[in-house]
Parts: C-alpha cells; sequence; structure tokens
C-alpha cells in the first residue's frame, strides 16, 4: 500500500469512535440562550446497519435525515451504509454498500425528487470510487468510476468531499488524489475538481499539481450565484494548504495560501460563505497555540484568524470539519481532540 492509501485510510478511520447519530437542538439565531436538548437517536451496531459515521447528516423539509457511514453493513470490516432516519426516529438501512462502490465518505445531495448523490472513496472499475445516485426506492446506479490519473486518464481518484449539484442537474466535487501529476503520492496525482454532467459526461476544470496551487483536497466545494466554486487543499501553497477559487471556465485562482504559523495549517474540510462573499473555514494544525484555527478569508483575500485551539484541557484540538453560521453570523463546528476528556467537542 502506498503512503497516499496509507494516509487516507487514517483519515478514513478518524471518527472510530463516533458509534451514534446525535440529535443537538441549538435553536440557532435564537437571542436567548441555546436549549441544549441532547437525544441519542439510534446507535450503530457495524452490522447489518453501518459502523463509523463519518459524514454530515443531510435533512429534508419535513425533517427526515440521511447519512452515510464509513465501514460495516454486510461484514464489520466492509464497506458501508446509507441510512434515514425519519421524523418519528424510525432508522432504516437503504443501502450496503460493498460493490459498485465501498467506504463512503462524503455526505449525500438531495435532488426536488428525493433522488441522494454522493462517492465511495473506493470500488468502481480500478478501485478508485465512484459517482452513485441512489433513487426514493433505495436503488443504487453508478454514475461514474474513477480511473485515477493512470495511462493518461487524469479525473482523479478517492473523492472524499460533499458534492455540489446545480439548477440544471450537474454535479461538481473534488478528488483527493488523481490527476496524473506527479509529486503528491507517487503516479497517482495531488487530486482534481471535475464536474459530471446530466448526461454523465464527465471533465476535469483543474488537476492539481502540488505546488502553487495545493494539493490533496479533502474537503468539497460551495458554489456562489456567478458559478464559482470556493474550496482548500491540506498541502501546497506556500507550504500549509490553500483556499482557492474556481471560475466557470475552469480557471484556478488562489485566495489564500497558509504559512503554518500563526495563520494556520493543513484545512481538511471545505469552506462556508456568508452573503457578503467572506469564507470560512478551520485548519487542523497552526495558530498560536499549534491545535488549529477558526479563519476567515474576506473579498480581497486578507486572512484572519479568529480563534485558535488550545488543546486539554483548555478548549480543543484539530477541528477536521467544516462550520455552520446561522442568521446572526455566530459559526459551530467541533474539534476531533481536546476538551476535558480529551474527545473533542462542539464549540461556537
Amino acid at each position: 500500500m502506498s503512503n497516499g492509501l496509507q494516509r487516507l485510510d487514517a483519515l478514513g478511520n478518524r471518527v472510530a469512535l463516533v458509534l451514534a447519530i446525535m440529535l443537538v437542538s441549538l435553536l440557532l439565531g435564537a437571542q436567548s440562550a441555546p436549549n441544549n436538548n441532547f437525544k441519542v437517536l439510534h446507535t450503530f451496531n457495524g452490522v447489518p446497519d453501518g459502523g463509523n459515521p463519518e459524514s454530515p447528516l443531510t435533512r429534508d423539509r419535513i425533517g427526515n435525515l440521511n447519512g452515510t457511514t464509513y465501514s460495516g453493513g454486510e461484514s464489520s470490516n466492509c464497506c458501508g451504509t446509507a441510512f434515514e432516519v425519519d421524523a418519528a426516529g424510525k432508522f432504516t438501512v437503504l443501502h450496503q454498500f460493498g460493490s459498485p462502490g465501498a467506504y463512503p465518505a462524503a455526505p449525500l445531495v438531495r435532488d426536488a425528487l428525493g433522488n441522494l448523490y454522493s462517492t465511495t472513496t473506493r470500488g468502481g472499475q480500478r478501485q478508485f470510487g465512484i459517482i452513485f445516485k441512489l433513487d426514493t426506492t433505495g436503488a443504487l446506479s453508478e454514475l461514474y468510476s474513477f480511473l485515477g490519473g493512470q495511462e493518461g486518464n487524469k479525473d482523479g481518484a478517492f473523492p472524499r468531499g460533499r458534492l455540489v449539484r446545480d439548477a440544471s442537474g450537474n454535479l461538481f466535487g473534488t478528488t483527493s488524489q488523481g490527476g496524473g501529476m506527479t509529486g503528491c503520492s507517487g503516479d497517482l496525482g495531488c487530486g482534481t475538481v471535475f464536474k459530471l454532467d446530466k448526461f454523465i459526461h464527465e471533465t476535469v476544470p483543474h488537476i492539481f499539481t502540488g505546488g502553487a496551487d495545493g494539493g490533496i483536497p479533502l474537503g468539497g466545494l460551495v458554489r456562489d450565484s456567478a458559478g464559482n466554486f470556493y474550496g482548500t487543499t491540506s498541502i501546497g501553497g506556500t507550504g500549509a494548504g490553500t483556499v482557492f477559487k474556481v471560475d466557470p471556465k475552469g480557471t484556478l485562482t488562489v485566495l489564500y495560501s497558509f504559512k503554518g504559523g500563526t495563520d494556520g495549517a493543513s484545512p481538511q474540510a471545505g469552506v462556508t460563505r456568508d452573503a457578503a462573499g467572506n469564507l470560512f473555514g478551520t485548519t487542523t494544525g497552526g495558530g498560536v497555540h499549534g491545535f488549529g484555527t477558526v479563519f476567515k478569508i474576506d473579498t480581497s483575500g486578507s486572512e484572519t484568524v479568529l480563534y485558535s485551539f488550545r488543546g486539554f484541557p483548555k478548549d480543543g484540538a484539530q477541528p477536521f470539519a467544516g462550520l455552520v453560521q446561522d442568521k446572526t453570523g455566530s459559526l459551530y463546528g467541533t474539534t476531533k481532540l481536546g476538551g476535558k476528556f480529551k474527545s473533542g467537542l462542539f464549540s461556537s
């Protein structure tokens, strides 16, 4: 197994302690103190319901929750599930992965008809992952199989970030490796930004080099009203990752390069964009204390560190996930480590 694959497997196991779906009522946007009512809706057993859920949940208009698990399903050491928890709290396995796709790490995206779309990190024609559709009956269709950037194929490998679906039905995302450029993980490459159109034709607007443009994008994309996409890379730039923009023509612009010091290092998640065009995100390292940051990139490309984590026992360390912003502009997120019991915490 290559170093690149070993790194991805380690990332895939980073949430192995997460064993339940949790509902936290935060009353986002309320002026009074939040009503922190906590309820366990489901505890995963590994078989047949899945285990190690990595990605955020997707909620529909009537309160149903959909998500994926990275492992479990048909067996404890395989390949993940897609599930639903309805408004009454009933848990249903929609699909057990194994073939054609395996080990989903990204959240599900819903269309107006209730179909769900996402990716798997493994499986497909060459085991580099797939893009799939899960219809309302629970039937899974493979829309695209990644070829990994080998033998002249520059489409990508191992997608991990959230897909973006536009009004025309096109899907956009990133692959953490692939593209064919050497320098990040042998002959696989440093990752791509891809588009799958409604005719199931895949194109690659950008192939990362691992240099000034960054490499190994692990988070997904966000889209503005003009059709521009924004995301992060975990390496490259000036050494510790980038925040980037890709315009509708496929031109990539680096908005900010992390230096790896007090400004932060190695963002693993994507960014959140507010109405004014400011971008917010997290880095897993760097900051004043070396435990990660919450940052803001304004429309001029200037970075502000909003918070530097202090680790155990102060607040938290290594925020791997992204942020959610409420109507008042407050930001919410989690850390992987730190807190009173060294196991991470929810913060705002």
